[in-house]
C-alpha cells in the first residue's frame, strides 16, 4: 500500500522520487501500476501548503514534464525494438496482453492525438508510447505530441493540486484529502484485481 500512497512516496523519496515514478509510469512496462496522477496532484497540494516538498511550482512542473517526456521516449524506443515480440509475450504477474491491446485500440482510435490523450488515462499512458513505436509512428510526430502531452499532463494536474491546496477547506482538511487520494489511487487496481479473479475458471 505504501507504494500507492503519494504522501508516503513524497516524504520518503522527495523530488527525485516523484521524477522517477513519473518517468517509470510514462514508458516502462513495470510502471503501469504507479500512482502518477495522484502523485502529481499531491505534490501540488504539498507545495501550496509548504510541507514535505519545498520547491517552486514552476520547477516541479518543468522537471516533471521532462521526466514524463523522457519516459515516453524510452517507451517508444522499446516499442520500435521489441514491439512484434511483445505482442507475442505470454501474460505474467507484471504484464498482461489486455493492457497492450487496450492501448493499441486507443492508439488506433485517436491516432497521433492518443499520445496526448493517453497521458490522462492510467495504464493506457504506460503502453501507448510502446504501441506507437511498435506501429512505426513517425518519430518527429511522436516527439511533438509527446512533448505537448507531457507538459499538459504534469503542468495541469500539479497546478490543479497547487491551487486547490490554497483553498481554506482543502488546506484545513489536507489529511482527509490525502486519504481520499490514496483510495482513488488504489480503486482502479482493486477493480482490475476483482475482474481478473472473475476471469479465472473455478477448478
Amino acid at each position: 500500500m505504501s507504494v500507492l500512497d503519494p504522501q508516503h512516496l513524497i516524504s520518503t523519496f522527495g523530488l527525485l522520487g516523484i521524477l522517477a515514478i513519473v518517468f517509470a509510469e510514462s514508458g516502462l512496462l513495470i510502471g503501469f501500476f504507479l500512482p502518477g496522477d495522484s502523485l502529481l496532484f499531491t505534490a501540488g497540494l504539498l507545495v501550496a501548503g509548504g510541507t514535505l516538498l519545498h520547491v517552486p511550482l514552476w520547477l516541479l512542473c518543468l522537471l516533471g514534464a521532462i521526466a514524463a517526456i523522457a519516459g515516453d521516449q524510452v517507451g517508444y524506443a522499446f516499442g520500435r525494438r521489441f514491439g512484434p515480440a511483445l505482442f507475442r509475450r505470454p501474460d505474467s504477474r507484471l504484464f498482461k496482453q489486455e493492457n497492450l491491446t487496450r492501448a493499441q485500440g486507443f492508439f488506433e482510435r485517436y491516432g497521433a492525438r492518443s499520445i496526448v490523450l493517453a497521458r490522462f488515462v492510467p495504464v493506457v499512458r504506460t503502453f501507448t508510447p510502446i504501441v506507437a513505436g511498435a506501429s512505426g509512428m513517425h518519430y518527429r510526430t511522436f516527439v511533438r505530441y509527446n512533448a505537448l502531452g507531457g507538459v499538459l499532463w504534469v503542468g495541469g494536474v500539479t497546478t490543479l493540486g497547487y491551487f486547490l491546496g490554497q483553498i481554506a477547506f482543502v488546506r484545513d482538511h489536507i489529511e482527509l484529502i490525502l486519504i481520499g487520494i490514496v483510495v482513488i489511487s488504489v480503486l482502479p487496481i482493486a477493480v482490475e484485481f476483482l475482474r481478473a479473479r472473475r476471469r479465472v475458471p473455478l477448478s
